[in-house]
């Protein structure tokens, strides 16, 4: 049973994968990548409980998290521009 979970997760990296190449909007890409890290941080919990080894899970937390803030990160950027520009918020305050 886990091999077939192992498998499908798989399949889904290579076509999530195929998805962030092709994608037409950065966005698409973006959720692309987001669910390879969601994919990889099931892949890890499985292979950890296979394995016999609990510290894995700990590294599938670990990589969860960074993969959350990391996708905030980059629709924060999408959304206001570049890192230490705040023009843009400067001028909300003064209207």
């Amino acid at each position: 049973m886990f091999a077939v979970t192992t498998l499908a997760l798989l399949i889904t990296v290579s076509l999530t994968l195929a998805r962030a190449v092709l994608g037409p909007t950065v966005f698409d890409r973006l959720l692309a990548s987001n669910t390879i890290g969601t994919c990889t941080v099931l892949l890890l919990a499985v292979i950890g409980f296979l394995a016999g080894r609990p510290e894995f899970l700990d590294l599938a937390l670990v990589y969860g998290l960074l993969n959350l803030v990391g996708t905030v990160a980059v629709l924060k950027f999408f959304h206001d521009g570049k890192p230490g520009d705040h023009r843009r918020d400067e001028g909300a305050v003064r209207q």
